[in-house]
């Protein structure tokens, strides 16, 4: 009997995939993910993603057994939560900084979720990794700010505006390519924030609408 049969397949299967490093697995992670959001997800194939890394496509098959099971791992290896940290001292301020943070990354993360967003729904594994990498940890985070101003006393724990808070803050990213075709920056969450979500949560003044002087 050879030592590959005594070890059983799973473990023939484990020793094979450790033979991909760490950095190796990064490749196909990143290479997945930006087919994905250039060409979309129906487009992606192993196939392809073999080429571009120069592999072999039973290399991917081995590690990953369909695509949307390696879709979901490159999720979850590359998710990098932007809003965790940010804590400034004040609710408008962690928005503000919010603002920014999202509007750095919007449109390769818009991209993202647009190609995936109808895989979603005839996929469960693919619609858990994508809300644990980009939806879970940034809802969480948003969370802890709101917890925090609480706490201060900038606002009242039952302030009926909290609830959507984070739908707006999201929403606002993905629905400004759908309807004016460009990413939410910057400057334009920035402004959001300033106009819409600062006076929801009474953490603004209304602009001044007196006639300038004329002594």
């Amino acid at each position: 009997m050879t030592s590959q049969a005594a070890e059983g397949p799973e473990t023939v299967a484990a020793s094979r995939r450790s033979k991909i490093t760490p950095e190796r697995e990064q490749e196909f992670f990143d290479a997945v993910l930006d087919q994905v959001r250039s060409c979309g997800y129906d487009a992606l194939t192993m196939e392809g993603v073999a080429a571009t890394t120069r592999c072999s496509k039973s290399t991917l098959y081995r590690q990953w057994k369909t695509k949307p099971q390696f879709v979901a791992a490159a999720l979850r290896a590359n998710h990098c939560p932007k809003f965790i940290g940010i804590d400034t001292g004040s609710l408008a301020g962690d928005l503000r900084a919010v603002a920014r943070t999202a509007g750095e990354r919007s449109d390769e993360d818009t991209r993202l979720l647009q190609a995936l967003g109808p895989s979603m729904t005839q996929d469960d594994e693919l619609k858990r990794a994508l809300r644990e990498a980009l939806v879970t940890p940034e809802l969480d985070a948003l969370g802890a700010m709101i917890g925090r101003a609480v706490e201060r006393g900038e606002i009242a724990a039952d302030l009926p505006v909290l609830e959507f808070l984070p739908a707006q803050l999201l929403g606002v990213l993905r629905v400004r390519p759908l309807l004016e075709g460009r990413p939410a920056d910057a400057d334009y969450l920035l402004r959001f924030v300033e106009v819409a979500l600062l006076p929801a949560l009474g953490l603004s003044e209304a602009p001044c609408t007196q006639a300038p002087s004329t002594g």
